[in-house]
This record gives structure tokens, C-alpha cells and sequence, in this order.
């Protein structure tokens, strides 16, 4: 099985400089512009079998236009939504950090100001992760548009690292994260690749 991982456009909240997580902003115009391209040499390059998405405005709509370009419905997932920040949602980091202060001490299965914990956060993760390679054959491409959160989660998952790792896997707006999913073996092909945008 070959996964495409796919972190959503540039979104609204990128312009505005504010704490996204669960605050649903919709891609900006270079974030549909960025879609595209990635739609584009997703669907040149990969035989989609199904196309999950975030069910997250910004996912969403990055996904629709991978959609568009393969005639493929799209899978709305919730558990592949973005870690959930409750209270700072949409606020600056000054005012987030003012208001919302962190706690160093809280530990992986604490949270606080409605947030989700770490361990509910990568147990999402699993779970998404172990479901979609579970219901799909062996022989299936399977594109998943989610959030860079998620998918730094996901990284962890798939190569089995501890949950309270301090490892940490970049994605850059619709960067494209290629796996291969095989028994007894997983490879990361390629990790991060994004269209050259002029």
C-alpha cells in the first residue's frame, strides 16, 4: 500500500498570525493556488484508489481540488483533524500566552483550557492510522489530507516512536509525504515534497 500524506494550503489564520488547531479558517487564494498544484502532480504521478480528508475547512478544501482533478469522492474523518487547542483556538500567541500560560509539568495524559492531551492526541493518530491501512488492499494508493500537527503524529505512529519523543517531522503548506506499507516492512519514500511555487 502507498500513502500520501498531505498537509492542507496556506489558510487565513497563517495571514493573521493566530493559533489555528480547531479554529476552522479557509484557505487564502495562494492556498487554493498551492492545492492545485499539488492536485495536479498528485493525480499526474499516483493511481488514487480514495481520498481522505480532515473534515476541517482547510483540509477540505485542499482536498476537494485533489477531488476534482481524480473524480474520487472524498472520505470525511474527523480523527484526522488537527490537535485540538481548545480555549487559544484563533488567538495570538501573545494573547494565548497571557490568557492560556503552559504548564512544563503536565503530563502526557493531562491537559488544560479544554485542550485535547498528548496521549489523546496520538492515539487519534493510531487509531486513523491503523483503520485506514486496515480497510484498504495492498495494492491501493491512499491520499489523506490532514494538518501538520496530524501529521507529525502520524510520522510517530507509523515508525513506532514513544509518545513522549521529542522527534518532530516539518510539512510546508500541501507538502506531500509518500509511504509504503508492506508486511513486515515501512518505508518512508518521500517526505515533504512540495510543487515549486514561483
Amino acid at each position: 500500500m502507498r500513502l500520501l500524506i498531505i498537509r492542507h494550503g496556506e489558510s487565513e489564520a497563517d495571514i493573521l498570525k493566530v493559533h489555528e488547531g480547531r479554529a476552522d479558517f479557509p484557505l487564502t487564494e495562494r492556498g487554493h493556488e498551492q492545492a492545485e498544484r499539488m492536485a495536479e502532480y498528485v493525480s499526474s504521478n499516483y493511481d488514487i484508489s480514495k481520498i481522505y480528508s480532515s473534515s476541517l475547512t482547510r483540509a477540505k478544501e485542499t482536498a476537494l481540488h485533489l477531488s476534482d482533478r481524480t473524480s474520487l469522492p472524498l472520505i470525511m474523518e474527523d480523527m484526522l483533524m488537527e490537535f485540538n487547542n481548545g480555549l487559544i483556538a484563533g488567538l495570538s500567541p501573545e494573547e494565548a500566552k497571557e490568557k492560556y500560560p503552559e504548564n512544563p509539568n503536565l503530563q502526557i495524559h493531562e491537559a488544560m483550557y479544554e485542550m485535547e492531551s498528548e496521549l489523546e492526541f496520538r492515539y487519534r493518530a493510531e487509531f486513523i492510522l491503523s483503520k485506514i491501512i486496515s480497510e484498504n488492499p495492498d495494492n491501493s494508493t491512499i491520499a489523506l489530507v490532514s494538518h501538520g500537527g496530524m501529521i507529525n503524529q502520524l510520522y510517530r505512529s507509523f515508525l513506532k516512536l514513544p509518545i513522549d519523543t521529542d522527534i518532530y517531522f516539518a510539512t510546508g503548506d500541501t507538502g506531500i509525504h509518500e509511504w509504503l506499507v508492506r508486511p513486515g516492512d515501512r518505508r518512508i519514500v518521500m517526505a515533504n515534497y512540495i510543487e515549486n511555487m514561483d
